[in-house]
């Protein structure tokens, strides 16, 4: 998103990961029967932790309408992108055989992302042609 400082995703993912919890966090559950200083302690726990969870609902909720706008509107835009790079991406993977046969990418000075194959290249079982180019089937 243009115009939006890099922080703010990740800031908004992690709100969601909290708010995805806090349902959870939300549930009475019926205490143990426990000393009564030791309830009054988690019972003051559980308050604040309400009132922590209560409070970003409050704060990040704006955001979390303005992402959730946002999807929405690339939503139509995201849904031909599978059929249209699925093949050529079929046809990479191919290629590649295995990440593990390749080192990490370099950026060279001019741009290019150079990755190196550590591993050789296995011959491949091809027929080659007689001395008038003729091959064999």
């Amino acid at each position: 998103m243009p115009g939006v400082p890099p922080h703010i995703p990740r800031m908004r993912l992690t709100l969601a990961l909290i708010l995805a919890a806090a349902p959870a966090l939300a549930q009475e559950a019926t205490p143990a029967p426990a000393p009564e200083a030791e309830e009054r302690g988690f019972s003051l726990m559980e308050e604040g932790a309400k009132l922590l969870f209560r409070g970003l609902m409050t704060e990040m909720k704006p955001a979390l309408d303005e992402m959730g706008k946002a999807l929405d509107e690339m939503g139509p835009a995201l849904e031909g992108l599978g059929e249209a790079i699925g093949p050529k991406l079929r046809q990479l993977i191919a290629m590649i055989d295995d990440f593990k046969n390749y080192d990490a990418p370099v950026m060279l000075p001019n741009g290019d992302i150079l990755i190196r194959r550590n591993a050789p290249l296995l011959p491949r079982d091809e027929p080659t042609p007689g001395p008038n180019g003729e091959i064999d089937l």
